[in-house]
């Protein structure tokens, strides 16, 4: 980036805050259009039809059930959206970011674990068991995403040389990461479809368990979980624009809208595959996951840091 300045130093904080949040609704709503006009195949009210189901949700009566821990079940409810939001926190929006350290990637890392937590605290507080079950799954499944996530974030960190988005940006002016480090991309994507258990990763909520973490939501609670999953899906296609895609790098056209161009292709990517891949059973996830990913993340640091010895990305 040409100006290092993050948001609130241009526009101040409230309006920065503001146009941050909106901009992860809007990406949540892409998401779930999107996704909408995958399942109708074409058929119309695809980006109508997730306000029209986010309005039946409002009015609709919270479930309950026997002794259940209120407190944490809707501790975790909140939090979803929220940190959804927060990993927005470092993602360029029109060339700058809201909050910019040495260490972004591990504050968008951070945020991930965290919504981890809160998924979670969804499945335990019901004190039910095709939620706790749903729950027990998704930690299975953490443990086998997020070394090879690391591994995939610690990559492009080694080729830019830092964990800030901007020089990550800056390092991709001649080159866009996805070309050196295919196998990081992919492994981020899928990370971020995991941690949203959605598409072939959506085994904690999948109908075999009733739902699982998600079969005993409803009303505003439902809304916030699936406000939150797609609002990462779109943070998450986002950062992986900025971090593989060269963010707002392209010709002719202005940096936010390649920015927004790169962020779509990759969520029609990811619903492409979500609407066509079979939902994956957990062991076989970790099967994957530690005899596959993780030796593939791990040659391809390798690849990438002989690279940089070399002078490659220099």
């Amino acid at each position: 980036m040409s100006d290092a300045r993050t948001l609130p130093e241009v526009w101040g904080l409230a309006p920065s805050v503001l146009t941050v949040a909106a901009v992860g609704l809007a990406l949540g709503l892409l998401v779930a259009a999107a996704d909408a006009a995958a399942l109708a195949r074409g058929r119309g009210g695809a980006l109508v039809e997730p306000l029209r189901a986010g309005v039946r949700l409002l009015g609709q009566q919270r479930r309950t059930t026997l002794a259940p821990d209120r407190l944490l079940w809707r501790l975790g409810c909140v939090a979803i959206p929220i940190l959804a939001l927060l990993s927005l926190a470092v993602v360029p929006v029109g060339g700058r970011t809201l909050w910019s350290t040495s260490g972004d990637l591990v504050w968008f890392n951070a945020m991930e674990a965290l919504l981890w937590a809160a998924v979670w605290l969804v499945g335990w507080g019901p004190n039910a068991v095709h939620a706790l079950t749903g729950g027990y799954r998704f930690l299975a499944q953490g443990l086998t995403y997020e070394l090879p996530l690391m591994f995939a974030l610690v990559t492009v960190g080694v080729a830019a040389g830092s964990l800030g988005v901007g020089d990550i940006l800056t390092a991709q002016t001649g080159l866009w990461f996805v070309v050196t480090m295919p196998v990081a991309f992919v492994v981020f994507v899928a990370s971020a479809a995991a941690f949203a258990f959605w598409g072939p990763f959506a085994a904690p909520a999948a109908a075999d368990i009733a739902g699982g973490v998600t079969s005993e939501l409803s009303g505003v609670d439902r809304l916030l979980v699936q406000v939150g999953r797609a609002v990462f899906l779109g943070a998450a296609a986002a950062m992986a624009a900025a971090l593989f895609l060269g963010g707002d790098a392209g010709p002719w056209l202005p940096g936010p809208v390649w920015h927004l161009l790169k962020t779509l292709a990759v969520v029609a990517g990811l619903v492409w595959a979500g609407r066509r891949l079979p939902v994956l059973r957990p062991d076989r996830t970790v099967e994957v996951g530690w005899m596959v990913l993780v030796p593939l993340t791990l040659l391809q640091a390798l690849v990438v840091a002989v690279l940089v010895l070399t002078g490659f990305y220099s």
